[in-house]
């Protein structure tokens, strides 16, 4: 851990330097954004926080030693009556009485205290649940991992397709102000009424706003990428996917929700925080707080000062070694009240379970069917995009033979360009799909973003 986290850094860098001279691969991009996001940022630290958690439960059942002293002033007085006194030469005298009395004394007293837990129920509570609170973090580390992942994805293929769809508006803006030109020209000889040149000039405002639109919206899409990954792609460099080759196919839908229910982190997380609320439940009883512990301890105090009867000291030193048990009689209601908290907590925390597996069960039914009907999809919109190439080469081939109108041509680029957005559009969803159902069932990794990379070659 300690390893990767000071290479990160370097590696971004050396990624951000690959990214300056050629297309930054995604696999890459993903080692920055390991580095880069604040999220994983987030991820990590609350990790490390989760590993120490299980540190401290399996401390909780080994021996505590406690050191304690204090120094100070005080004033000691102590009276017995009816003692028996016996002394050699002295014999035994009864009745006797004893009296001190020690006016600002300094006293001073110390103890070393070795203490080993051998049953507490609230102990053993506390471990489970730190034990939970471990496992939890390490849920939340891969959940965090995966939707970095599929948000990088996302973002590097969003900034594909903005650059796409710039350059295809591009494209037709040239068109079409081809178009408004030969308009004109045919206008002034004649050939073609003025009607013409306005719906020519329209269509060519319109696509101005389109490219004007679509220059922001790449903007904002690099922003988001570089916000990730800390890399500003140049233009040109983020590839779409290409025919898809290798899609494996879709299991049946049941298949995918097995593998969700045992392996998403996110509802196994929600599971642990259902168990720790029910452990935490539990742990409300009345002998739950009772504790047996072996004790050990050594000790002593002092008094020294001045009495009625002039200087006085006092010495005294302990040795104990033994079993302590203790139980509190009475809380004064906190017990009952925490009980009744925890209880409606577990109720949230299984709700809470219940909402989260309806979502993802939901998310993964569309992801499914995407993926099941992607491929005949993409197929479709290919065949549409190569009709509205044929339909646009033989619209301008009309318009010089008289048949067509200008507005057809227009009409024709129009559809043409939409066509090829809508196909590559179709190609990506496909893809994240694919990857979509790979993270809902616990399972996008390395292997997952290597695969969508060789699909763009």
């Amino acid at each position: 851990m300690i390893r990767r986290l000071t290479l990160a850094p370097l590696c971004a860098a050396l990624v951000l330097v690959a990214a300056n001279a050629r297309a930054a691969p995604l696999p890459q991009l993903w080692e920055a954004a390991q580095a880069h996001a604040p999220l994983m940022h987030s991820a990590r630290a609350a990790r490390l926080a989760g590993q120490s958690r299980g540190e401290q439960a399996r401390a909780l059942w080994r021996p505590d030693l406690v050191i304690s002293g204090a120094a100070g002033y005080a004033d000691a007085s102590s009276l017995t009556r009816g003692a028996q006194f016996a002394a050699p030469g002295f014999g035994s005298t009864g009745g006797v009485r004893f009296e001190t009395d020690v006016g600002h004394a300094r006293s001073g007293n110390w103890s070393l205290v070795l203490m080993q837990p051998l049953y507490s129920p609230q102990r053993s509570a506390r471990q489970d649940l730190l034990d939970i609170s471990a496992t939890s973090a390490e849920l939340q580390w891969q959940a965090a991992r995966q939707d970095l992942m599929l948000h990088l994805t996302e973002a590097y293929f969003s900034l594909a397709l903005a650059e796409e769809s710039l350059h295809v508006l591009r494209r037709q803006q040239q068109a079409v102000e081809r178009i408004l030109a030969e308009t004109r020209d045919r206008f002034e000889l004649g050939d073609l009424p003025v009607t013409d040149t306005y719906e020519a000039q329209a269509r060519a405002e319109a696509v101005r706003a389109q490219v004007l639109a679509a220059e922001t919206e790449l903007s904002l899409r690099r922003d988001a990428l570089a916000d990730l990954t800390g890399i500003s792609l140049p233009d040109g460099e983020a590839r779409l996917p290409q025919t898809l080759r290798q899609l494996p196919p879709a299991a049946p839908l049941a298949d995918w929700q097995t593998r969700a229910l045992q392996r998403n982190p996110q509802l196994l997380l929600m599971e642990r925080q259902a168990a720790a609320a029910a452990r935490e439940a539990a742990r409300h009883g009345r002998l739950d707080d009772a504790r047996v512990d072996l004790v050990a301890r050594v000790g002593g105090e002092h008094l020294s000062g001045d009495g009625p009867g002039g200087s006085a000291s006092a010495r005294n030193r302990e040795a104990w070694a033994g079993v302590q048990f203790s139980l509190p009689l009475s809380t004064s209601g906190l017990r009952s009240a925490q009980e009744r908290e925890a209880v409606h907590l577990l109720d949230k925390a299984r709700a809470d379970r219940d909402l989260v597996r309806q979502q993802i069960d939901q998310r993964m039914r569309g992801a499914w069917l995407g993926l099941s009907t992607g491929n005949a999809r993409v197929q479709a919109l290919q065949a549409g995009a190569e009709a509205s190439q044929a339909r646009l080469d033989a619209t301008r081939l009309g318009l010089e033979a008289g048949d067509r109108s200008t507005l057809d041509l227009l009409n024709a680029e129009n559809e043409y360009a939409a066509a090829r957005l809508a196909l590559d559009e179709a190609r990506v969803q496909l893809l994240l799909h694919r990857l979509q159902l790979d993270a809902l069932a616990g399972g996008l990794d390395e292997s997952a973003l290597d695969w969508a990379w060789e699909q763009t070659r």
